[in-house]
């Protein structure tokens, strides 16, 4: 058995464990199934109210399910024993509103009393209850990164953060759709339904074999793709807002909470 294969029914502490040994630091989406996964944002604490404003306006890309303490690395609500600084498969630093070259697999070197955590809600979370529907997820069926597009489309400012709305995309037949749209919407809080069914120009997205994050997937005839609000939109808003440090998930690699997904599902 290959190590993605072993990974995808883990729990969730032996998964941490992996990414914070430096044994695995790739995307996590069809992995430790059953669990929620979330995006992360990591800021000084004097950016962290105009923060939660700005997610509490845009809640679609930004559903905010936990925040630390100033200082406190560990997300206890959603993962007792995590560690925010080690246990994220690969981070992004944003220094004034540019990121680092490289992308860390550990970032406690990096970390100060100020810094406030934040974890977002994910659609890698609704993914397993397409597939037991009998859904296929493309994308994990190619064992790829989601792929993730920037849109023209802008989201609510809060304070000194604004940008566009990032979306992901996972192509279906047009007859599977009042299903994708039934099964996503009872997850509002990673992400929900889609935003938009179809072309991708409406959204003011150029060419679906080029995506700004992640990996391209194929539409098989007769499929359109359908989109979904991502939670690397905050990604765009921190480069905008500028702070002196912030940090991130890598795009698709993300941190695995120890809340099944039932948890979050809300069922109409």
């Amino acid at each position: 058995m290959d190590l993605l294969a072993s990974l995808r029914d883990a729990q969730p502490a032996t998964f941490r464990a992996m990414v914070r040994s430096g044994r695995f630091v790739g995307p996590t989406a069809g992995l430790v199934r059953g669990y929620a996964q979330a995006n992360v944002v990591i800021l000084p604490a004097r950016w962290a109210g105009d923060f939660e404003a700005f997610c509490r306006n845009n809640p679609k890309p930004c559903p905010l399910i936990a925040q630390t303490a100033p200082g406190d690395p560990e997300p206890r609500s959603v993962a007792v024993g995590a560690d925010l600084r080690t246990d994220v498969p690969r981070y992004r630093v944003f220094r004034y509103g540019q990121p680092d070259r490289d992308e860390p697999t550990d970032i406690r070197s990096l970390w100060r009393d100020d810094l406030v955590g934040f974890l977002l809600g994910c659609s890698f979370t609704f993914e397993q209850a397409l597939e037991k529907a009998g859904l296929e997820v493309r994308h994990l069926r190619l064992r790829r990164n989601v792929p993730m597009y920037r849109t023209r489309i802008a989201c609510r400012p809060a304070g000194k953060f604004c940008g566009p709305l990032v979306v992901s995309m996972r192509p279906f037949a047009p007859a599977d759709i009042p299903r994708v749209r039934a099964i996503t919407a009872e997850f509002p809080t990673m992400h929900g339904e889609p935003i938009h069914v179809g072309d991708p120009a409406a959204l003011g997205i150029a060419d679906l074999g080029q995506p700004d994050y992640g990996d391209p997937v194929e539409l098989h005839e007769g499929e359109v793709p359908v989109f979904w609000a991502c939670g690397v939109t905050p990604q765009l808003a921190l480069a905008e807002a500028r702070p002196e440090l912030c940090i991130t998930h890598s795009p698709g690699a993300m941190f695995v909470t120890d809340r099944t997904d039932q948890s979050f599902r809300r069922p109409r």
